[in-house]
């Protein structure tokens, strides 16, 4: 269900727990440098021509075998620093244990590897990319293809650094597996999510109450209330402002709508919150001082799990809340949240997770190429299985639904939340076309992945 993702202490540990290390380096050596000439010459199987460019460190010391090797299959392998003119370039520059900006000699020569046309083969991670953080802080190799051992690393799946990795193989090595604190969620976390019985009502298949949709964002309500329906939640409940409630009566079949008027709306969906097993609330709510205080009055007056989405996160402040509860902030949200730039979260998305989660005591879900979930405590987990193609607009909305349906079923925040992304990343993947994809294609490709 999950896959173990090593940091670079990780990576270190299990090293030394190899019996006999580290006398019996050279034989993690041999096996390490032995798997990249392999993979190398079957991912480049016409290419002759490969250049080594070797540091001086443990990295190095594989990047030669693996030249030996190449040579002894008929290639021709040149340990060099110059990288132009050959068929491919083996980056054997940094290992996992370098962190920081590479020192200008360093990164001039990762600009040169860049910019000579060939595809580049990484040993381990890519040069200037932090193995246990993915983040980039200078110049880092551009690989087509990087060889890992063990395991994947942090720095392999999240973004920046995933961006850098290429098509990423592991090859084993002979070192056992350990505890790990990051995680990489797989299709196989989907075994969590409850199906239904011949026992169940539509109540105890999960019950949703969406709260939203606020004039002229309506659809972002909608999107989110379909999606709980078709995530197999048994009975959704579609709450938008009075002014909404004709178009989501046109809008959607399904769900039972209800309006709601600003100034007492708590109590006037007090029978919904009690129906419901979990609350979604922001999709479409708009930022009115208004919608702000309900906000804050469902979060603080109910005891439901609860989804806090889009406009909901707008002047979220940290609160105390016992029920299970999860944010799904993009990083310009979270960004507002943490009070810092959207450039700041980009560039450690992991630690700004870490921080968002801590201040909110919240489950926090970081949407983006890798969807982060962070509890306050515990490891992060990565999902990393959606394609390009969700980035477009209402594809949150969707996800929220999601995650409050599984919520509703049952799961715990972390659960629910990895499930959810891995589902929504899924359905995604099957779409017929990957161009021009949109939020409401997503609907009815969840049941299947689902199934």
């Amino acid at each position: 269900m999950r896959e173990s993702l090593v940091t670079a202490a990780e990576m270190r540990a299990a090293e030394e727990a190899y019996p006999g290390f580290p006398q019996t380096v050279s034989e993690l050596m041999e096996r390490a440098g032995t798997a990249v000439a392999i993979e190398a010459m079957s991912a480049f199987p016409g290419c002759r021509r490969f250049a080594v460019v070797c540091g001086k460190g443990s990295n190095g010391g594989d990047g030669r075998v693996t030249a030996r090797v190449l040579r002894e299959h008929g290639r021709e392998a040149v340990q060099t620093r110059e990288p132009e003119g050959f068929d491919v370039v083996i980056d054997a520059l940094l290992g996992t244990g370098v962190r920081g900006a590479p020192r200008p000699a360093l990164a001039k020569l990762i600009r040169r590897i860049n910019a000579c046309g060939a595809p580049v083969v990484a040993v381990d991670v890519p040069s200037g990319v932090d193995a246990s953080t993915g983040e980039v802080r200078g110049d880092a190799i551009d690989a087509a293809l990087t060889i890992t051992f063990h395991a994947r690393k942090v720095g392999h799946v999240v973004a920046p650094g995933r961006f850098h990795a290429g098509h990423v193989v592991v090859a084993d090595i002979g070192l056992r597996s350990q505890p790990t604190a990051a995680s990489r969620a797989t299709e196989s976390i989907l075994r969590l999510v409850p199906r239904r019985s011949a026992h169940d009502s539509k109540f105890s298949a999960g019950s949703v109450l969406v709260v939203g949709g606020a004039p002229g964002t309506t659809s972002a309500a909608v999107l989110s209330a379909m999606a709980a329906l078709r995530a197999d939640a048994g009975y959704v409940t579609l709450a938008v402002p009075r002014a909404a409630l004709s178009t989501a009566e046109a809008l959607a079949l399904e769900p039972v709508k209800r309006g709601f008027r600003w100034a007492d709306a708590v109590e006037a969906l007090a029978p919904e919150l009690e129906r419901a097993g979990a609350l979604a609330i922001g999709p479409g709510l708009g930022r009115s001082p208004q919608a702000t205080s309900l906000v804050r009055a469902l979060l603080e007056q109910t005891s439901l799990p609860a989804v806090v989405d889009a406009d909901a996160l707008h002047e979220l402040e940290p609160f105390v809340r016992a029920a299970p509860t999860v944010l799904t902030p993009h990083a310009g949200e979270l960004a507002r949240l943490l009070g810092c730039s959207a450039e700041e979260v980009a560039a450690a998305r992991l630690d700004a997770a870490r921080r968002a989660a801590e201040r909110y005591q919240a489950v926090v879900v970081l949407k983006g190429a890798d969807t982060i979930v962070q509890a306050p405590d515990g490891g992060p987990v990565v999902a990393d299985l959606g394609p390009p193609s969700l980035a477009t607009a209402g594809t949150g909305d969707v996800l929220t639904g999601v995650i409050a349906a599984f919520l509703a079923k049952g799961l715990a925040p972390v659960d629910a939340a990895a499930a959810g992304a891995v589902a929504h990343g899924l359905a995604a993947a099957r779409a017929q076309s990957q161009s021009g994809l949109i939020a409401s294609d997503l609907l009815a490709l969840l049941p299947a992945v689902l199934g």
